[in-house]
Formats: structure tokens, C-alpha cells, sequence
């Protein structure tokens, strides 16, 4: 293949995950890995392919990027592909009515090289050729990452997107500007956990009755999760806040009009 020097070695240095999102045409999903390749990405996640894993058309279109295509992981939900980053970036190209903060390519790429430099691990995520991402899963990302794009026409290939990601990422990584200090701060709780916080708080809100009405619920739910992934908590915040969380359920529960007295304890030590 023109441009390809067998006689050099793949280097495979700290970088960000690529995560495609229920892509579609396996031809996606190759020319993705094909364009990661081209400037050092190696990471790539897949959630719920179309047509299942492996596919044939995008080891294809992937035009010998083999060392891509066979570290391609498969997951079944984004969740479960973000678990163990502690940043990870949505790419976007619609307004969303969420609080986030917004970065162009550049920006967004220095922030993940530096997060990386700190020795993090990071992700960059990647919506259906059709719709993108559903503001819920938005909701799951530290910020949103859109390109300045045509507004009439701002829709991007997947494969270009991820072009886009991974070249701006390489300029960074190349010119060495990692910013110099991070504000002392704990480094971010892994995705994982903050999943567990939502799952816990929802589930507590769901038993209390906050959601008075159920078609207003998906959108507060996902004003919440806005909320506590921009505030890039530690895992020691993380736990703190489960607690809290516990402590209000107890009390509802001790609260609660049909709730059965506790049989007085007449054992004997």
C-alpha cells in the first residue's frame, strides 16, 4: 500500500480510546481504524455493532491496519466501554441542552493529552451515522467536542470525525504542549464508578418520589448526570456522595406510613 513502511515499527504509546457508538456498515468501522492508524491511535471500542464483530467489510476498508483491527474490543453498552477512563469527550455536531463545556478539536485534544501525560486514560466518543449520540449518553461525557463545520451541512462520516480527533490529537502529543500542572487535585474517579453514583442516585429518586411526572424524568435524569460529570470527582467524592445518597434512603425508609414496625430484639447475649 503506498505510504506504508513495513520496515517500521508501530509504536504503541499512551492514547485516547477511540469508542464508536452502534455503528452501522462495517466499512465505517474499517476506515475509523484506518484513519486511527494513520496517526497513532490503536484503541478502538465498539458498542453493539449492527452486524456483529468481526466484519469482514471493515477489515477491508481497514487497508492493513491490521494492529487496529485486532485490538478491536466489543461492548454492549457505552457504559461498559468507558469504565475504565476518568475523562472522556463527546463529539457532536447539534446544540445539546445540556451544561457542558464545549471545545473545539484543538482544545479538546490538549486536554486529553495532558490527561494522559498525568496518567490517566481517556476516550473520545463517537454517535450512529444516522442520528449520533442520544443526549443521555452526551450526559455521560466530562465535554463536548464539535468541529467548525458548515451549519447548513454540518454532518461528518464517522471515519471523518475520528480523522479529525486523531490528527488534532498528534499535532498536540508532537508539539509537547502538555499543561504544566493540573491544580493539585485528585485524579478523576474511572467512568465506572461515576456510572455507580447515577445508578445509585437514580435509584434512590426513583424510591422517594422525586420524578413526580415519568415524561419529564429522562431529561432531569440526564441534567444530572451533566452535573456530576463536569465536576470531575475523585473516587474518595464518589464514595462520600454514595454515602449521603444511603443516608437519605434509610430515612425515607424509616419514614415511610406503610412501613412495619421492627420486632423488639428479646435475645439474650
Amino acid at each position: 500500500m503506498a505510504g506504508t513502511d513495513k520496515s517500521q515499527d508501530i509504536v504503541f504509546r499512551p492514547s485516547p480510546a477511540v469508542i464508536l457508538c452502534e455503528p452501522q456498515l462495517g466499512e465505517n468501522i474499517g476506515t475509523a481504524a484506518r484513519a486511527m492508524a494513520n496517526f497513532g491511535l490503536w484503541d478502538l471500542r465498539i458498542v453493539n455493532p449492527r452486524d456483529g464483530w468481526p466484519n469482514e467489510k471493515a477489515i477491508a476498508a481497514a487497508s492493513r491496519a491490521d494492529h487496529v483491527i485486532e485490538r478491536v474490543r466489543v461492548f454492549p453498552t457505552i457504559g461498559e466501554a468507558i469504565a475504565d477512563l476518568s475523562m472522556v469527550l463527546a463529539t457532536t455536531a447539534r446544540r445539546r441542552d445540556l451544561q457542558k463545556p464545549v471545545y473545539g478539536p484543538e482544545e479538546g485534544a490538549q486536554r486529553i493529552v495532558s490527561h494522559i501525560a498525568g496518567g490517566q486514560q481517556a476516550g473520545i466518543l463517537f454517535g450512529r451515522e444516522k442520528w449520533g449520540l442520544l443526549n443521555e449518553e452526551v450526559a455521560l461525557a466530562d465535554a463536548i467536542v464539535t468541529f467548525p463545520v458548515e451549519t447548513a451541512f454540518a454532518s461528518l462520516n464517522i471515519a471523518q470525525a475520528v480523522l479529525l480527533m486523531a490528527y488534532e490529537w498528534r499535532q498536540q502529543v508532537e508539539t509537547g504542549e502538555v499543561l504544566p500542572f493540573t491544580g493539585g487535585m485528585e485524579n478523576p474517579a474511572p467512568r465506572e464508578e461515576l456510572l455507580g453514583l447515577f445508578s445509585h442516585l437514580e435509584s434512590t429518586l426513583d424510591r422517594t418520589g422525586f420524578f413526580k411526572t415519568e415524561d419529564k424524568r429522562p431529561n432531569m435524569v440526564d441534567n444530572l448526570r451533566a452535573v456530576f460529570a463536569r465536576a470531575q470527582m475523585s473516587s474518595q467524592e464518589i464514595r462520600t456522595l454514595r454515602g449521603v445518597i444511603s443516608s437519605i434512603d434509610r430515612a425515607h425508609e424509616r419514614q415511610r406510613p406503610d412501613r412495619k414496625p421492627r420486632e423488639p430484639d428479646n435475645s439474650q447475649d
